[in-house]
């Protein structure tokens, strides 16, 4: 029932609801993806892409099935799309256009994630975060310490905004994790 409700809330748009189902899916379609892929960068990525795709399309979402079943078929053609990408070896390049109908998975309000972060002081802070993996790393730096808009980040490490938004989510769940266990 709380799945339903959640899915409800972010089809809404509810940052909060967006955050529940990723941290409620993650490890799930990230594992099927590391079987399939048999490598962990390329389904953390596939699994960023995917949450991004999902949170862009939730609207679309059909309850009759189970939400982890569509978020596995969303992983299984973002694999693919990868796939055809290395054989064909094309660049496809994200247009504004498609940007713009992002969904905005941001929002301001703080979340229990931010309020831990921001009280850490800072050197403390600095080696937490160097136990990230360097991609979140960098979202990290870009937004916290440049304090970078989204799309200003999308821009720099040319990827599409939504990346971005799932990016900065995780790694703010697993610098949260990080500060937690420290405590």
């Amino acid at each position: 029932m709380e799945i339903k409700t959640q899915i409800e809330k972010a089809k809404q748009g509810d940052q909060t609801a967006f955050t529940f189902l990723l941290n409620q899916y993650w490890n799930e379609v990230y594992g099927f993806m590391l079987k399939r892929t048999e490598n962990e960068t390329n389904a953390e990525d596939i699994t960023i892409e995917t949450f991004s795709k999902a949170f862009d399309k939730i609207a679309t979402y059909n309850p009759e099935f189970q939400f982890n079943t569509w978020l596995i078929s969303i992983a299984k053609n973002v694999y693919i799309d990868m796939l055809r990408k290395r054989k064909s070896s094309l660049f496809v390049e994200i247009t504004e256009q498609e940007d713009q109908k992002a969904y905005n998975v941001a929002d301001t309000t703080p979340s229990k994630e931010d309020e831990l972060i921001t009280e850490q002081n800072l050197s403390q802070l600095l080696q937490y975060i160097k136990e990230l993996k360097p991609h979140y790393q960098e979202v990290i730096q870009l937004r916290y310490f440049q304090e970078m808009s989204y799309q200003e980040i999308a821009d720099k490490i040319d990827e599409p905004l939504n990346n971005v938004k799932v990016k900065l989510l995780r790694a703010k769940k697993l610098l949260a994790e990080i500060i937690n266990n420290r405590r």
